[in-house]
């Protein structure tokens, strides 16, 4: 045992006293969430160059309106609560930060309407026009239960679609004006009664300390939805940081024939269990610092409450379980391979295993407490990550689960470190030619 921890100790400290640890704890959540800072920053970074869209309305009567809601929108501000502008306030300047849409109407040919789409069409990739909208002639007819003739978009650029979205509005609301111009209703009285009502989505009530009923509070889906999305990159982060670089660890020293000298002193189990728990240290030094990190942020920021504090210990416990489990794996690979070409193509089938629970996240997540949730939840590969992330979700789970959850993992986990036991013991010493999978099979079996 006192070799064991020696080895953990020496394998904690080689870790942590290096830059590229420190490196690795900066880097690594700006890797993780720099797409989104980047989007961030580059929202407003867009072409605000103006857009010339070609109308041919064969109804005669949508043209104008949309015109005029784009007019508007052309010299509004951004914060218009009425128009969606594209100008912003920044630092006492009005800064124009979407493009111009400038509507042209173009008159059909009587003869083909085909030959109509095509000329526009050639004008388009011209540039002459950035797109065109083509508006059928019984557009404004009360259409019941059939299908009626879309308003049709026609550009080069199908991944922008902006105008298509902002068109959607303008043409709805100008049609049913139309519509009920032509029934000759009451525009206020048809707005009153088809006025839409917002469906609220709150918590449950319950009693405080005194007996009193408290009142329900209003549902955060933002959070509920990112904590444990969080939570669960944050320990898939970890297992990555924490239990793969074993691998090159282990086969570093089988190389250079360092393994030899360490199997003098120590038995080949207490070597890989020294390993196995400084990477479990290694794992929860980084998740420590990235909790306290994200709950001083939080509480900096005014968002406190969202800390998942109720399960930072079970966070924690599930962690090191995992870069026990997995780790053990990334050191049978180490120990039976003998270069990293090798040691890749062993990885494949374990790599498969730690991002599996990632393939279902989002169903855990929008149904934590159901049967599919549950089952996947307590299959010991993805439990740690699965049950971590129905725990953040309120109202939480039963007791029962995660301490099943833990029996599970420590079971697989006892059967990980045997098999990798086993095959450590005959593969560190091996050299020349790595072990194929029928092999190491046959060390753990017998011996």
């Amino acid at each position: 045992m006192r070799k064991m921890i020696v080895v953990a100790m020496r394998e904690y400290a080689a870790a942590v006293k290096t830059k590229a640890f420190i490196l690795s704890l900066v880097l690594m959540p700006i890797m993780m969430g720099g797409s989104i800072f980047v989007q961030m920053i580059m929202r407003d970074k867009v072409d605000t160059a103006a857009k010339r869209i070609a109308v041919v309305d064969y109804s005669g009567r949508l043209f104008e309106p949309i015109k005029a809601k784009a007019d508007a929108r052309n010299e509004n501000d951004a914060s218009d609560k009425q128009v969606k502008g594209i100008f912003e306030e920044r630092d006492g300047v009005r800064t124009q930060v979407q493009p111009r849409y400038l509507f042209e109407r173009i008159e059909p040919a009587e003869a083909d309407p085909n030959q109509t789409l095509l000329e526009l069409s050639n004008r388009v990739r011209s540039k002459e026009f950035f797109a065109f909208v083509v508006i059928p002639a019984d557009v404004l007819d009360a259409k019941g239960d059939r299908p009626g003739t879309p308003v049709q978009y026609y550009s080069n650029s199908p991944t922008y679609d902006d105008i298509q979205d902002w068109l959607v509005p303008p043409v709805n609301e100008s049609v049913q004006s139309a519509r009920i111009q032509s029934a000759q209703l009451d525009p206020k009285t048809l707005k009153a009664v088809t006025e839409r009502v917002w469906v609220g989505n709150l918590g449950l009530v319950s009693l405080d300390a005194g007996g009193q009923v408290t009142k329900a509070e209003a549902t955060n889906k933002i959070a509920n939805f990112f904590v444990p999305m969080g939570a669960m990159m944050l320990m898939f982060m970890v297992v990555m940081v924490g239990a793969s670089p074993l691998v090159q660890s282990v086969l570093e020293e089988k190389m250079q024939r360092i393994a030899e000298v360490l199997l003098g002193s120590v038995s080949p189990f207490s070597l890989m269990m020294g390993k196995l728990l400084g990477m479990v240290g290694v794992s929860l030094t980084i998740a420590t610092v990235y909790l306290v990190g994200a709950f001083l942020a939080l509480q900096y920021a005014g968002y406190a409450s969202f800390f998942p504090v109720h399960i930072v210990w079970w966070f924690v416990l599930f962690q090191a379980l995992a870069v026990l489990m997995y780790g053990a794996l990334f050191i049978a690979i180490g120990a039976a391979v003998s270069d990293l070409k090798e040691a890749q193509s062993m990885m494949t089938p374990v790599m498969l295993i730690v991002v599996a629970p990632m393939f279902v996240w989002v169903n855990v997540v929008r149904e934590p407490l159901s049967t599919m949730s549950t089952v996947f939840s307590l299959i010991p590969p993805a439990t740690p990550m699965l049950m971590v992330m129905r725990q953040a979700i309120p109202p939480g789970i039963p007791l029962w689960q995660p301490l099943v959850g833990v029996v599970g993992v420590i079971l697989a986990t006892l059967a990980c470190v045997f098999i990798a036991g086993r095959i450590f013991r005959v593969g560190i010493l091996m050299q020349g030619k790595g072990a194929k999978v029928g092999e190491m099979m046959r060390w753990v079996f017998r011996g």
